[in-house]
């Protein structure tokens, strides 16, 4: 009874599945939605910690623009040495020039390094138009970590003995228990 039970709802479900079927295959595709038109060209060359005022454009004359900046430590970032960026957050609000475009100035944090990308929105039209900043490389090529400007590479030596002696003691602290508990077993066979 019970097998025969589980079989009826089985072939129930496999029925109505094949009756379904055919009903979400006809509805209708799917189409994306259509984004707003985008200006993303320019791209700026700047070093760490010096301004860089960039051009983003597009968008409607007098329209406010959220402008953020995006990369490895942008949170570091400050939009005309005030606001400070959250990368991801909105971090100042223009207004476009009659020409439709802002120009914000941008300071690198110290650290920079890579690439970081200034992004503005249209909050009215929606317009995303879009700066990248390259960092320049640091001059004459010195490296960071050494006093002859290579930079450092491997392991320190100082971590490595550390991991050995806390994996040393992991192990003689585990053979001390099974060495106990051995020893206690063996007593208690004694008994």
């Amino acid at each position: 009874m019970k097998n025969s039970m589980l079989k009826a709802v089985s072939s129930a479900a496999l029925a109505g599945a094949l009756v379904m079927a055919p009903i979400a295959a006809s509805a209708e595709p799917y189409t994306p939605p259509t984004t707003p038109p985008s200006d993303t060209d320019t791209t700026y060359t700047a070093a760490p910690g010096v301004p860089v005022t960039v051009a983003l454009g597009g968008f409607q004359a007098g329209e406010p623009v959220s402008v953020t900046v995006s990369g490895l430590n942008a949170d570091d970032a400050t939009l005309a040495s005030i606001v400070k960026i959250a990368a991801t957050s909105p971090a100042a609000s223009y207004t476009a020039a009659g020409d439709g475009t802002v120009a914000p100035t941008v300071t690198l944090p110290a650290n920079a390094s890579g690439t970081y990308t200034v992004t503005g929105v249209g909050t009215v039209s929606g317009v995303v138009s879009a700066a990248t900043i390259t960092v320049a490389a640091a001059a004459g090529g010195a490296g960071v970590g050494t006093e002859d400007g290579l930079a450092a590479t491997g392991l320190d030596s100082n971590s490595l003995l550390t991991l050995w002696v806390g994996g040393g003691a992991l192990l003689l602290a585990g053979g001390s228990i099974v060495v106990a508990s051995a020893v206690r077993r063996q007593r208690q066979s004694t008994i």
